[in-house]
């Protein structure tokens, strides 16, 4: 043998041979690695679910179920936890808060999930909720009481449209919209993220903010310009007693599935991949432990075969210690549980609570079965990582077109005495006063930026003074004073009230009143004599009963966003005011819809009244 090893010829065969060897075995483990049934995009999903599942330990199962806040986990957690979603909370952004930092966040969390022994990739998760609203840059769209003030269902599709590419740009495939609550009062302090009153008028957006965000088919999620729909809050959300956010709402379901369900009917009939859990109760029961609403009309009557997601720690409430709050929300027929600080000691009760026989296994596999359904439906098992493509369509001057076309559509014109309006470009001395009138946070409303949103310049847009500004002919004077001092002597003045930024409960508000900081610019104003234009900016109707009056327009301009160029579009006659109130405005706060300042699908404009 030894002298074999000498021969020069002897030792060219052996290493040919050797070589061969390795190369058949690295082919043949490569083969093994590719001919696994789940990592064969040619086979059916639901084969390929089948095959994942069969391969899956409880642990892995467990892992898949929760969806942790990225501020509170690493991605060496994300391998050892085998976890299957995280999350940006309101506000919660990477640093530097621009597409490629999100891009390389997102990459670093999936790169976890791609060193499991499995490789089942994360579905991260957003609330994009009117536009890419945690991302600065992005273009920030009216909020939905404005969308549905428009009625233009195709307009809505495609700012859903717009929204997937630019969530997409930042490597994120999901967001947790729609919200299609009808809302029931004003008070409430997330009217501004329902569409309005009206079940047709929200299942007409529910449909087409699922088509805009997902395509209208299945097969478009796998685009690289799609996300996957999630419809909320279900269910009664907007229907609580007192208008109070997460309250008790009190219903028969006959009334329900007249009223609140078609639009989730709808919804998931255009193929809303997820719906997300309400924090209300129905009647006394938490939504987060209401077996029937999800095991039985959900996921039975309505055949949805996508996955159910709780709210922000949404099962902390269903009673008992937390392992009988996870108990609970799970046997509910909850998939995926939000629970983005305490998610390990979540992790390790549904595991125990299984291993104990007080979560059946086939009520685990059925979770996991429809979080995977998704994830194989936007193809995330083939591309796990951002597509960086996209940057470049981020925030672009084509999607602020179609934003600043939504702010048009979406003013309603409630007054114009002897035509005031529209004003001339020319000719007129203007005077603007009003804390909206110059203030990007105020005209974006909460979910902007921060998750109760902030007054301010936090992030590239134009105000409604600078539309002003921008759209008079050379020569036109305009003022301003955000208080109002200084009017008298102009032609006419614009004053810009209503709202500052508030999310969630943080909203409720039971008397839906002018601040002092508006009334003091009104009065100012009003000592002047100047004839005044009133423009509110608000998450909904504010009770203005006793000073319309004094008044010559008033339009309600709801949250619209970053593009307030849109607003001096209409206001100065370049488009006609289309606009219809998509909820009653009260003329008082104890009586809603009892004779109204202005009725449900009121609006006026230059050529016909309506």
């Amino acid at each position: 043998m030894s002298q074999l090893l000498h021969n020069p010829q002897y030792r060219k065969l052996a290493l040919l041979a050797f070589v061969l060897v390795l190369g058949i075995g690295s082919a043949f483990i490569s083969v093994q690695a590719q001919v696994l049934p789940y990592q064969d995009p040619a086979l059916p999903i639901e084969a390929r679910i089948e095959d994942l599942l069969a391969r899956m330990t409880l642990e892995e199962k467990a892992g898949q179920m929760i969806q942790a806040e990225r501020a509170a986990s690493t991605a060496g957690e994300v391998k050892k936890y085998y976890l299957g979603s995280l999350l940006s909370g309101g506000g919660s952004a990477p640093h530097p808060n621009t597409p490629a930092g999100w891009c390389d966040m997102i990459d670093y969390f999936q790169k976890g999930a791609m060193a499991t022994r499995l490789q089942i990739p994360l579905i991260y998760g957003i609330d994009a909720v009117h536009g890419h609203n945690n991302a600065k840059g992005a273009i920030m769209f009216p909020h939905n009481i404005g969308l549905g003030a428009t009625g233009d269902f195709d307009l809505i599709r495609r700012i859903g449209a717009v929204t997937a590419k630019e969530v997409r740009a930042t490597g994120i495939p999901w967001t947790f919209a729609p919200c299609i609550a009808v809302v029931h009062n004003p008070t409430w302090g997330r009217t501004y993220e329902s569409p309005g009153e009206e079940t047709d008028l929200v299942t007409k957006v529910s449909v087409a903010f699922t088509q805009g965000f997902q395509g209208e088919a299945i097969a478009d999620l796998s685009r690289n310009d799609k996300i996957a729909a999630c419809l909320k809050h279900y269910i009664g959300d907007g229907a609580t007693d007192y208008g109070v956010n997460a309250g008790d709402a009190n219903f028969t379901e006959e009334w329900m599935r007249e009223v609140l369900l078609p639009p989730y009917i709808e919804g998931i009939k255009a193929g809303a991949q997820t719906v997300m859990i309400s924090f209300n109760t129905i009647n006394g029961l938490e939504c987060h432990a209401n077996g029937h609403i999800i095991n039985d009309i959900l996921k039975e009557e309505l055949k949805f075969d996508g996955f159910v997601v709780t709210d922000w720690d949404g099962i902390n409430d269903n009673g008992g210690s937390y392992r009988d709050c996870v108990k609970s929300a799970v046997n509910a027929g909850i998939d995926m549980i939000m629970v983005p600080n305490r998610w390990l000691e979540c992790l390790k009760n549904i595991i125990d609570l299984t291993k104990k026989g007080e979560i059946a296994p086939e009520r685990i596999d059925d979770a996991v079965r429809r979080i995977l359904r998704v994830k194989f439906r936007l193809g995330l098992f083939e591309r796990p990582y951002a597509d960086r493509s996209l940057n470049d369509s981020f925030g672009s001057a084509e999607h602020r077109t179609v934003a600043r076309e939504a702010v048009r559509k979406s003013l309603v014109l409630l007054k114009n005495d002897k035509k005031i309006l529209p004003l001339p470009k020319t000719g007129k001395k203007i005077f603007v006063a009003g804390k909206n009138a110059n203030d990007i946070g105020n005209q974006c409303g909460g979910w902007t930026i921060a998750w109760q949103g902030q007054s301010g310049n936090i992030t590239p847009g134009v105000s409604i003074l600078e539309g002003i500004k921008n759209t008079v002919a050379p020569g036109t004077v305009v003022n301003y004073d955000v208080g109002g001092k200084g009017a008298k002597g102009h032609d006419v003045a614009i004053v810009v009230i209503g709202e500052t930024p508030y999310a969630e409960s943080k909203g409720d508000d039971q008397l839906l009143d002018l601040d002092v900081e508006d009334r003091y610019a009104l009065n100012n104003v009003k000592k002047s004599g100047v004839p005044t234009i009133v423009i509110i900016v608000s998450g909904r109707p504010l009770i203005v009963t006793d000073e319309i009056k004094n008044w010559r327009a008033v339009v309600a301009a709801w949250l619209p966003g970053t593009e307030g160029q849109g607003v001096a579009d209409v206001i100065f006659g370049d488009y006609d005011f289309s606009g219809k109130l998509p909820i009653t405005w009260p003329s008082t706060i104890k009586s809603p819809k009892e004779k109204p300042l202005f009725p449900f699908g009121f609006g006026l404009g230059y050529g016909v009244t309506k």
